[in-house]
């Protein structure tokens, strides 16, 4: 992570962000594990100058388009993912995530520590109008090219997880978050 200061832009248009589910419970054979693309983002990534060795300060403020969530592939189940289960699943995800109320979710960046090709960067995501603490584990290929790592929780931000058959089948409560983004300068 060694990219040389200043300001960059970063969104749907410089890379990606997936989100992926799993299930649990004893009917769990029966629902997906869900690859979600959020087709909407965007960002700024500020970079100051190394403040020691192999070391930078980053700052990041990134907004996601709630609604633009699109079931990309769902694997395992009793049947594959149909057209239908995906419409129903959106449904539920925009129902769940309140997204009428709460359109955006945003993450801000606090503190960051890194080599020149690691780091961690911490910060507060704010989903359905609820914050917490959220960490990024970041690779990079020592210039503009990063891979991002998160898991976080619905429940941290006041979502009670889908159920189905009176519980048997539930979302698990973490939801892995992975980004790839190449930097582009402002």
């Amino acid at each position: 992570m060694a990219p040389t200061p200043g300001t960059y832009s970063v969104g749907s248009d410089t890379g990606h962000l997936y989100l992926r589910t799993s299930r649990e419970g004893v009917a769990s054979r029966a629902g997906h594990d869900l690859l979600i693309a959020v087709r909407q983002w965007s960002g700024t990534v500020g970079i100051d100058a190394a403040t020691g060795p192999d070391a930078l300060k980053v700052t990041i403020k990134v907004e996601v388009d709630m609604s633009s969530l699109d079931i990309v592939e769902g694997t395992g189940g009793i049947a594959p993912l149909s057209a239908h289960d995906r419409a129903e699943i959106s449904k539920t995800a925009r129902k769940l995530l309140d997204v009428d109320h709460f359109p955006m979710a945003v993450f801000v960046s606090t503190l960051t520590t890194s080599t020149a090709s690691r780091g961690t960067i911490d910060g507060t995501a704010t989903i359905r109008g609820q914050s917490a603490p959220a960490s990024l584990d970041v690779t990079g290929d020592g210039d503009t090219s990063w891979e991002c790592h998160a898991t976080i929780r619905q429940s941290d931000f006041g979502i009670k997880p889908y159920r189905a058959f009176f519980g048997a089948l539930r979302l698990a409560d973490p939801i892995g978050v992975e980004i790839a983004v190449t930097l582009r300068s402002d």
